[in-house]
């Protein structure tokens, strides 16, 4: 076919692809509008899926008469003026695409009336066209109604789903977007259902509440506050303790500037920070809102202006993982309420000083090098023995956070009493972080310190594990594990970490040296070699079965309340819990 111009309807159709998927995608346009003019409520009805009907209706600045059909042409706004507003956008909206494209698919009508005038005016679009502007009572702020959506499209109208995931899809969108603009009441309705309705919010208490309406209570129970400044940026918002990992990334929302995101960038900061403390295969759920210089962020990368481009892409990266990695390093045993661990920033900030409290009955502290860490031989003795012994507790002004041991139970568990109930420790759990924080805080200064092996150890690894290890040899060195290649399929161990007593070290190298080749390439070392510590900590824990007594167990409780990001092992999982009073009291039915 020869080369030739389009159809004007056609390239308004073809704009409308682009910004348009589906009744979800009017709403997401239409309210980011009536947020750019200052609503502070807006309303929205629904009908068929939003397929038949969607409007919304806010009290913002309005659109003057006279401009009301020049809203609804292509690339006219009233946010841009030059090149160098491009350059620092702060608005939701700014191409002035959204109102031509949805009206070319559409039969829509816009009433409006500006702050200043005295009378409202409307206009109507159908298949495009667009009618003269006429008077129409209205108070002040904006309507803009849609009918009949992709109604001369019929090919995009078949790619819809059912009413219900429509529906479903509206109110995602409208949670989402509720979420960036707490100040500003929002309802929407379907006929005379009410599907959502957020109050307007305006302190903290009132936004946990809203966002608790979009992500469940736990959210907000298990949330973790934050309020960071970096030299490019400002985070706040709240991130869920690791504890409480999704099986999906259905509970992740970022805003930038207010604007709604999807960033490979920001979400891989947040995982990075996230890789010591999550459970393997669990998603993070987070509410965190970025405030930076517009002239730093380019916004008009995508279409529907999700994804955006950093001028300094690393040092944003960097800020959010610094940022969200303090937070997460304070979840240690903090002072114990009868509403449970107590994850808020004012408690956990409690638990910096726990190294002050002695042991019960000893003053020795916790030596990794004892030989209590050594497989203990059993004993036989009276199982009630370590609960009915005298324990030798000093009068205290406050008990530690974790309290005092009491007993061991079935060789895996510390059993402790706390002032408001009890607590139960993982002893494997515990030990494990605590000695992988440790030696993570030995690397920052230098080098972990290593001792040399009497005998070297020869291990038979697969070629591939063995070119790994090999490869990495210097920076594994540098974490105390000294290596030599000593065949196709075998290394020799020539040194090991001076504060571990390692045991099986063919099992160790293995896992160490399969870590390494799923990372692929040397720019995550960093993730691979806390990968390896960690993997060495979890082989030199304690064990299960092993026998503790009273001092070992309350030496390795003050250890936990002096380490951060105690409240899990490296692998995510908790690593103590507590039970109240008034959970006792329920489970044995105590005043009923």
């Amino acid at each position: 076919m020869p080369i030739r111009v389009l159809p004007e309807q056609l390239i308004h159709q073809i704009a409308a692809g682009e910004v348009i998927e589906r009744p979800a995608s009017v709403i997401k346009e239409l309210m980011e509008n009536s947020l750019d003019a200052g609503a502070r409520r807006i309303e929205i009805d629904i009908a068929q899926g939003g397929v038949g009907l969607c409007r919304i209706r806010d009290d913002g600045s309005g659109i003057a008469a006279d401009e009301l059909a020049l809203a609804l042409s292509r690339h006219a706004t009233s946010k841009l003026t030059c090149i160098e507003d491009l350059e620092r956008v702060g608005t939701l909206g700014f191409r002035g695409e959204a109102l031509p494209s949805i009206a070319s698919v559409s039969r829509m009508q816009l009433i409006s009336r500006a702050r200043s005038a005295d009378v409202g005016a409307k206009v109507t679009a159908d298949n495009g066209s667009v009618t003269d502007v006429a008077p129409a009572s209205h108070p002040t702020g904006t309507t803009v109604e849609v009918r009949d959506l992709f109604f001369n499209v019929p090919a995009r109208r078949k790619f819809l789903k059912s009413e219900r995931t429509e529906v479903q899809h509206i109110c995602r969108t409208v949670e989402r977007l509720a979420l960036a603009a707490p100040g500003v009441h929002v309802q929407v309705r379907e006929g005379q259902r009410e599907l959502l309705n957020f109050a307007a919010a305006s302190t903290t208490e009132q936004r946990e509440r809203r966002i608790a309406q979009v992500t469940g209570p736990e959210f907000i129970e298990h949330a973790l506050r934050i309020d960071e400044d970096t030299p490019l940026l400002h985070l706040y918002g709240w991130v869920c303790s690791p504890t409480w990992g999704r099986s999906q990334p259905d509970l992740q929302y970022v805003y930038l500037n207010g604007r709604p995101l999807r960033d490979r960038l920001i979400g891989s900061a947040i995982r990075t920070a996230y890789r010591d403390v999550l459970f393997h295969g669990r998603h993070p759920a987070y509410v965190l809102f970025i405030d930076m210089d517009p002239a730093l962020v380019d916004v008009n990368a995508h279409p529907a202006k999700l994804e955006v481009r950093f001028r300094d892409a690393r040092g944003v990266h960097e800020g959010v993982f610094r940022a969200v990695e303090k937070v997460l390093s304070a979840t240690q045993p903090a002072a114990i309420t009868t509403a449970g661990p107590g994850y808020t920033a004012a408690l956990l900030k409690q638990a910096q000083v726990a190294e002050q409290w002695p042991l019960a009955g000893s003053t020795a502290s916790l030596d990794l090098h004892r030989d209590w860490v050594r497989d203990a031989p059993v004993v036989d003795r009276d199982p009630l023995a370590a609960v009915t012994a005298p324990v030798s507790v000093q009068p205290q002004a406050q008990t530690p956070p974790l309290g005092y041991a009491l007993a061991q139970l079935h060789g895996i568990y510390i059993l402790a009493q706390v002032p408001e109930g009890l607590v139960l420790v993982d002893m494997h759990a515990a030990h494990e972080r605590t000695t992988y924080e440790q030696m993570k805080r030995q690397l920052a200064k230098g080098a972990v310190p290593s001792q040399p092996q009497l005998v070297p150890v020869s291990v038979q690894l697969s070629r591939a594990q063995a070119d790994a290890l090999e490869q990495f040899a210097e920076s594994l060195a540098s974490i105390g594990l000294q290596l030599q290649r000593s065949g196709p399929t075998s290394v020799r161990v020539l040194e090991t970490p001076a504060l571990l007593r390692l045991r099986e070290l063919d099992a160790l190298l293995q896992t160490i040296a399969t870590e390494l080749l799923e990372e692929g390439s040397t720019h995550a070392l960093e993730a691979a070699l806390d990968r390896a510590l960690g993997t060495m900590a979890c082989h030199n824990a304690v064990r299960a079965n092993r026998q503790l007594n009273i001092p070992e167990m309350n030496a390795l409780l003050r250890q936990m309340e002096a380490t951060v990001r105690s409240d899990q092992c490296v692998h995510g999982r908790p690593t103590w819990v507590h039970l109240s009073l008034q959970d006792l009291d329920r489970l044995f039915l105590r005043g009923r």
